[in-house]
C-alpha cells in the first residue's frame, strides 16, 4: 500500500551523518536514561549516581556546543526558534513524563493490588488501544472545531483527571467500571498525542520538515522511557516502606502514585498556554469551521492537500503549465 500510494520524495542534496553529534548525544541520552533507572531501582550510591548524571549532562551540553557550531548537525536544535514546534515538543515531553508511567503502574495495580493474573490484567489495557484508534477517526473535524490551543488545554487537564480517578479502583470495583474508565483514558491520550505530533509541523517549512521530524520522534521515545523511570520513582516513594504482600497497604500506596502522575500531567497543560487560539490553523483549518460552524465534511474522510517540496515541484507538476499546484492524495 505504501509503495502504491506514498509518493516518493527525495531531496537532491542530503547532508551526511554527524558522527561527532551522534556520538555526543547518543552517550549522554544513553547515559543519563541509565542513571534514572539504577536511581529507581537503588544499585548503585548516591556518589556513583551523581558522578554519571554530571558527565551525562556535560555530553549534553557537548552536544549543544556542537550542534551551534556545525553546519548540518544530528539535530537541528534551531528550530526550537519556530514558537509551535518549542510548545509543541515541549510541551508532549512534559505530559508524556506523567503519562508514561501508566504501562508501569496499571500492572501493579491489577496484578499486586487487585490480585488479577497477568492475562487478564493484560486484557484490561485493550479497551485504551481501542478507543485509540476510534480516536483516530474524529480527531481532525474535532481539531477544526475547537483549535489546537482549545484542545490541548482542556485535553490535557481531562487527561489528568482520569489518570487521577484510578484512585477510585479497588478489589470491590466492577471489571465494567475498570473498562469504561480505560476507554477514557485511551481516548483522551490519543487526542492529545495525535494533537501534540501534528502541532510540529503547522510552521516548519518542506525543506526542515525530516529535520523537525527527527527532533520530534526523538523527544517522543524519551519521554516515555523517562515517564516509566519517573513513574518507578514514585512507585518506589510510596511503596518504599510498604507490605507489598497485603494488597490493602499496596492499593492506597499505587492510589497516591495515581494521583502524583495525574497532577503532573495536568500542570503540564501550562506548557500549551502561550499557544493562539489560530495556531496549526493551516493544519486543522479551525478558522474556517469557526467562521462557518461545525460539521463532517461532505466526503468522509476528507481529502487532503500535501504541498511538494520545492525541489519535487518541477518535475512532478510536469506538463501542467502550472509548478504551484499541489499534490492532491486522500487522508
Amino acid at each position: 500500500m505504501i509503495r502504491r500510494y506514498m509518493p516518493d520524495f527525495r531531496e537532491d542534496q542530503v547532508d551526511p551523518l554527524d558522527r561527532t553529534g551522534f556520538v555526543l548525544f547518543g552517550t549522554g541520552i544513553a547515559l543519563l536514561s541509565y542513571v534514572l533507572e539504577v536511581f529507581g531501582e537503588h544499585t548503585l550510591a548516591l556518589g556513583p549516581i551523581a558522578f554519571l548524571l554530571v558527565v551525562a549532562l556535560l555530553l549534553l551540553a557537548a552536544y549543544g556546543w556542537h550542534a551551534q557550531h556545525d553546519e548540518a548537525p544530528l539535530l537541528d536544535l534551531a528550530l526550537f526558534k519556530v514558537r509551535t514546534f518549542r510548545l509543541s515538543v515541549i510541551g508532549g515531553f512534559v505530559t508524556r513524563l506523567g503519562v508514561g508511567g501508566m504501562p508501569f503502574l496499571l500492572p501493579l495495580l491489577y496484578q499486586i493490588g487487585l490480585g488479577y493474573p497477568a492475562w487478564k490484567a493484560g486484557l484490561l489495557t485493550m479497551p485504551q488501544a481501542l478507543s485509540a484508534m476510534g480516536m483516530k477517526l474524529i480527531s481532525r473535524p474535532v481539531l477544526a472545531r475547537f483549535g489546537y490551543r482549545a484542545i490541548l488545554l482542556g485535553n490535557t487537564v481531562l487527561l489528568g483527571l482520569t489518570m487521577m480517578v484510578f484512585t477510585r479502583i479497588g478489589p470491590g470495583t466492577p471489571i465494567g467500571g475498570i473498562m469504561a474508565l480505560s476507554l477514557a483514558q485511551g481516548f483522551f491520550a490519543s487526542l492529545q498525542f495525535t494533537s501534540v505530533n501534528s502541532l510540529v509541523y503547522a510552521d516548519v517549512s518542506d525543506h526542515e520538515a525530516s529535520k523537525a521530524s527527527s527532533i520530534a520522534s526523538t523527544a517522543q521515545q524519551l519521554s516515555l522511557s523517562f515517564g516509566v523511570a519517573f513513574g518507578s520513582l514514585v512507585v518506589g516513594w510510596f511503596l518504599g516502606h510498604v507490605d507489598q504482600t497485603d494488597p490493602a497497604q499496596t492499593v492506597p500506596a499505587l492510589h497516591k502514585a495515581f494521583f502524583a502522575l495525574g497532577g503532573m500531567t495536568i500542570l503540564s497543560a501550562v506548557t500549551f498556554w502561550r499557544l493562539q487560539s489560530d495556531d496549526g490553523s493551516n493544519i486543522s483549518n479551525h478558522r474556517q469551521h469557526s467562521q462557518t460552524g461545525w460539521s463532517l465534511p461532505a466526503t468522509w474522510p476528507p481529502r487532503r492537500e500535501a504541498r511538494i517540496p520545492d525541489s519535487r515541484r518541477s518535475t512532478s507538476a510536469r506538463g501542467t503549465g502550472n509548478h504551484s499546484q499541489p499534490y492532491n492524495e486522500s487522508w
